[in-house]
């Protein structure tokens, strides 16, 4: 694939202008066989357009103008600005008082202007690459059942995605809050499609901390009173982080961090890619003015920190903690409040939670079918944060606990849901003009959110399962989980050692360790959501778990497709102190699938583990379930297929999907806990793979009263 173009010089802030034009709907432009720039040069309304993009290099070691790559070939989607929408652009630095009137001979100095053209151009072309087609508006990404706005899947020239919005109107499709004309789009052209667009697209560059300021700054906001707390608690030197410039440098140069590495499995010489970026992003779920104003009394503008706290406590919210003036401590009731809300990752409306091959769920309609979950670390200290989704729920939520159709004969959908226990629905984001900052979302809730003690014993009283990408931060930020870009330098990821540069936080990677990762979008695998970890070499790594609910006896659970013969065998290793795991038990052998078999290069041998089929009598499958246990295997869940979106076979019934009882022990939720797993064979073509775990507490897998459900 064409490689994606280098990153340019960060834009100043800008304002987009209001997009309310009305459009004449009685034609539509008929295409010609010509190459974008041809066809742009042959039309007045997009002669500025045209001109800056002859004045635009394609990087800054390039003597390439992007006028010239639009003229090869290739697959560009183009969101061509018209020359009354950049006037109207011009306008409006005018208006914010960067430019004196709305003239590029207005600027103050060559450098703004440059800055300008490349707002412009940069961030209103998609490069599709070799492997993708442009984006038609047949083919833009469609919305889900609960939000309006979601991101293309490739990134534009300025390293941004794009965001489609859809209104109630077929008609007015909008693109980052900017109209695309209702004749002129869909142009196309032998190298790509250009959509017209009444306002010129130029989302921020600006970063989180900036955002809060400006709400604090303003009113009329909506979210005044919370940024004052962000603020308070001193978390905007955190929340200004954006990418990691030292990563950047050294891929740029390409010597210490290798773009791609090549691992030979069987023969394959399997290619895996380098991340080029390693960006920071974070999720702030934001209580409204509105709710501060009604649950407090006062007008935004006369609600103190010290009127928050008070209501705090008055609602029996963190009752052991500090209410002293000292907000940046851990300590501080106000810090630990608002250090709940925020998560180290920027998750899109479409990701808050992660559909794929969850049991009924068409991938091409998109809507909810079985409840589906994710379990999210937050900032400050570490706590669980519920993430959830259903059929029924019509909506995300926050800490949602309801009563689900979980008998082994169930559908895994809602049955109801107490009032106490229903959650907090998560609102549809603002990413209109400067909202739409660079590294985070704000998600309006309103609704108080805290650790409460109901939330952990609900969270205890529960199954928790998460997939293991869904732990690192870098791979929701740099868009490596579950990728949508399915050609091989997105769905091949190679993670670098530690010895190259250490790219994961939570994670310790030796460097005889090959840390792969594939998104296998399209690939059929047995795995929840579709992705999986390829971990090879002689191997050891280290990794930090998210933290229990409360304190208690938990099983951890590792979970697997197995049964092939490039398998590995590792030994685990966990408990609080990173540098003295103990060793936890006999090491694993991941050849041992659930068919009595253990699949090895010389042939497969017997290895009897209990395992049998489900068959109509329920009493009999949970004899073999507890014969299983005892030799510490599980079925796989029922939740997700064995396969790909729309698989009729659940992992329950596959015999290569198990789960693994890889420990029993007391967990703190105040203590950090870390797994190593290290191999046990002198081999370094063999593989290590990971797809999920659980935990899983005593009063869920031991309770006599209601066993623990299949799902």
């Amino acid at each position: 694939m064409r490689k994606h173009l280098l990153y340019v010089i960060a834009a100043i802030a800008l304002v987009m202008a209001s997009c309310t034009e009305e459009i004449d709907t009685s034609a539509r432009y008929v295409f010609k066989e010509e190459t974008i720039t041809s066809y742009l040069s042959k039309h007045e309304q997009y002669s500025e357009y045209y001109r800056l993009l002859g004045e635009v290099m394609v990087s800054n070691i390039s003597e390439t103008n992007v006028r010239q790559l639009l003229s090869a070939r290739g697959h560009y989607t183009i969101f061509a600005p018209t020359n009354d929408a950049i006037q109207e652009y011009l306008d409006s630095l005018v208006t914010q008082g960067l430019i004196p009137e709305a003239s590029w001979d207005a600027f103050p100095n060559e450098h703004k202007r440059d800055s300008i053209a490349h707002v412009i151009v940069f961030n209103s072309i998609i490069d599709s690459g070799d492997d993708y087609s442009e984006y038609q508006i047949s083919n833009f990404p469609q919305q889900n059942s609960t939000s309006k706005s979601v991101e293309f899947p490739l990134p534009n020239m300025n390293d941004r995605k794009l965001i489609v919005q859809y209104t109630d109107q077929p008609d007015s499709l909008l693109v980052n809050d900017c109209l695309i004309d209702v004749i002129n789009r869909d142009i196309l052209c032998i190298n790509g499609v250009i959509h017209s667009m009444h306002n010129v697209i130029s989302p921020s560059n600006n970063t989180m901390d900036y955002l809060l300021k400006k709400y604090i700054e303003d009113e009329n906001s909506g979210f005044v009173v919370s940024a004052k707390i962000v603020h308070a608690c001193g978390l905007f030197g955190e929340l200004s982080k954006n990418r990691d410039e030292a990563y950047e440098d050294l891929f740029q140069r390409g010597t210490k961090i290798p773009k791609k590495n090549n691992d030979d499995e069987n023969g394959s010489a399997q290619i895996f890619y380098t991340p080029e970026h390693r960006y920071y992003g974070f999720t702030f779920f934001a209580e409204t003015d509105e709710f501060w104003t009604q649950a407090i009394g006062k007008e935004v503008k006369d609600i103190t920190l010290e009127d928050v706290m008070d209501y705090l406590a008055g609602q029996g919210v963190y009752p052991e903690l500090k209410r002293d003036d000292d907000y940046t401590s851990e300590d501080n009731l106000l810090y630990q409040f608002i250090t709940y809300h925020l998560l180290p990752e920027r998750l899109p409306a479409n990701k808050l939670v992660y559909h794929y091959n969850e049991k009924g769920y068409d991938i091409n309609r998109k809507v909810p079918s079985v409840a589906v979950m994710e379990f999210y670390t937050t900032m400050g200290k570490r706590r669980l944060l519920k993430i959830f989704e259903s059929k029924e729920s019509e909506g995300v939520y926050l800490n949602r606990f309801p009563n689900l159709d979980n008998d082994r004969r169930g559908t895994y959908q809602e049955l109801s849901c107490d009032p106490e226990k229903e959650g907090i629905a998560i609102g549809e984001p603002n990413l209109e003009g400067e909202n739409n900052i660079r590294n985070g979302i704000i998600y309006p809730i309103n609704k108080l959110l805290y650790y409460s003690d109901d939330t952990r014993n609900n969270l205890q009283k529960q199954r928790i399962r998460w997939s293991v990408p869904s732990m690192w931060p870098e791979f929701m930020n740099n868009d490596i989980r579950c990728s949508e870009i399915t050609d091989d330098r997105h769905k091949n990821v190679y993670i670098p050692t530690d010895q190259e540069y250490k790219y994961l936080e939570d994670v310790d990677i030796s460097k005889d360790t090959r840390f792969n990762y594939w998104t296998g979008r399209g690939n059929g695998w047995q795995n929840m959501q579709g992705d999986e970890m390829s971990i090879r070499g002689l191997l050891e790594c280290t990794m930090r778990l998210p933290p229990v609910p409360r304190r208690g006896t938990y099983e951890l659970r590792f979970a697997i497709q197995c049964g092939g013969n490039m398998r590995g065998m590792v030994q685990f290793y966990w408990g609080s102190n990173k540098s003295k795991l103990a060793a936890m038990g006999i090491p694993i052998d991941l050849r041992q699938s659930a068919d009595n078999k253990l699949h090895t290069k010389n042939g497969d041998v017997p290895s009897d583990i209990g395992y049998e089929p489900d068959t109509d009598d329920d009493e009999y499958n949970i004899e073999v379930d507890k014969r299983l246990r005892n030799n510490g295997f599980m079925k796989g869940c029922n939740q997700y297929c064995a396969g790909g979106p729309g698989t009729a076979s659940m992992m329950r019934a596959s015999n290569i999907c198990v789960r693994r009882i890889i420990i029993r022990e007391t967990m703190d939720p105040d203590e950090t806990y870390y797994i190593k797993f290290k191999t046990v064979m002198d081999d370094d073509t063999r593989f290590f793979y990971m797809d999920y775990m659980e935990y899983c507490a005593k009063d869920v897998y031991d309770n006599p009263e209601k066993p623990e459900d299949i799902w």
